[in-house]
């Protein structure tokens, strides 16, 4: 007879071996003066969908729109779906049901500054987004990445800031930089 503990370190290895297979890399890395222009016009959008919307205040306004820090933006991709690798919506972004959860906040995108020390604080990010088909923006600048980070939020600064998916014009600027992965073709 077997032990239950076996049958759980199976799961567990499978998991883990799913989890191996994923890419762990990010999928942009800006620095030098594409981070500049690419920091800019996500300010710029910023400002403009912030303005566009002075119903709220500005501190809950920006909690709608981002998770900022480490903390929120583990918190936030734990309770998202895993991607099981089909294109369907469905299975990606499940469809509320009886018996399912009320459908969560999703991450379009993290931005991660790449000088965060210690770099233990960030090592769970890149297999936990991979988990779920997040992909990572890194911003690289000589030790000042997550104060250039902070700047966008007004904040002193933020190691990591989780763009949600909301359907705003930030969101439109993160999609059209993943899909051609560039900000060449955004005017300054």
């Amino acid at each position: 007879m077997r032990s239950k503990k076996r049958t759980a370190g199976a799961s567990a290895e499978v998991l883990s071996q799913s989890i191996q297979n994923l890419p762990h890399e990010p999928k942009l890395c800006f620095e030098g003066e594409s981070l500049t222009h690419f920091l800019k016009s996500i300010q710029r959008e910023i400002e403009s969908a912030r303005a566009s919307d002075a119903s709220l205040p500005p501190k809950f306004w920006t909690k709608q729109q981002f998770a900022v820090g480490v903390n929120e933006v583990t918190r936030t991709l734990e309770r998202m779906p895993f991607y099981h690798g089909n294109n369907s919506s469905e299975e990606h972004f499940p469809v509320n049901r009886d018996d399912a959860k009320a459908p969560g906040v999703h991450l379009q995108a993290i931005l991660l500054a790449s000088d965060c020390n210690p770099r233990s604080l960030i090592k769970h990010l890149p297999a936990l987004a991979a988990s779920r088909n997040v992909p990572l923006i890194s911003i690289k600048d000589r030790k000042e990445g997550s104060v250039r980070l902070g700047e966008l939020l007004k904040l002193k600064t933020a190691i990591t800031i989780g763009i949600k998916a909301k359907g705003n014009a930030v969101n439109k600027l993160i999609e059209e930089a993943l899909k051609d992965d560039k900000i060449e073709s955004i005017e300054a």
